[in-house]
Formats: structure tokens, C-alpha cells, sequence
């Protein structure tokens, strides 16, 4: 039940991927704006859902794209490491 549980995670995190891709790879590449934080705010959707799963993942990235604009933030922003809940 486990196994299962997870692959289904796993699915709907490639659910939310493939489109953060076709952005990247397809459309991306024919606007003029570029992204003001590095990773890119695409990057970092793909980043966040692997690291954190589904669910947090696309919150973050969520949270990332809503910040980039012309009076957002900026600069090096990486994706929080997982914290270990373990303890």
C-alpha cells in the first residue's frame, strides 16, 4: 500500500513537471522577459516538486512565480532543503 501511495506521488509530480517543461523548452524561449532570480522561476517549480513532492513543491513554486516582477525579488534564490523529521 506504501509503494503504491508513493508511485501515485510520484505520477502527479510528473503531472505538474511536464507542463513547467513545455513552458520552458517551448514557450519560453519566444518572449523577450527573462527571469530575475537564478534558478529561473521555471527551474525552480521542476526543483521544488522533486525535492519537496507534489504538493509543497508546487506551493513553493507557486510562491516563486508570484514573486517575480518588476518590483520583486531578485538574485540567487535556491529551493529550501528538505528538513529532516527525524528528531
Amino acid at each position: 500500500m506504501k509503494t503504491l501511495f508513493h508511485f501515485i506521488l510520484k505520477m502527479l509530480g510528473w503531472i505538474l513537471i511536464l507542463p513547467v517543461y513545455f513552458y520552458k523548452y517551448a514557450i519560453s524561449p519566444l518572449t523577450f522577459a527573462s527571469c530575475r532570480h537564478n534558478p529561473t522561476c521555471s527551474q525552480y517549480a521542476i526543483d521544488a516538486i522533486k525535492i519537496h513532492g507534489p504538493f509543497k513543491g508546487f506551493w513553493l513554486g507557486t510562491k516563486r512565480i508570484s514573486r517575480c516582477h518588476p518590483w520583486g525579488t531578485h538574485g540567487y534564490d535556491p529551493v529550501p532543503p528538505k528538513k529532516d523529521k527525524k528528531k
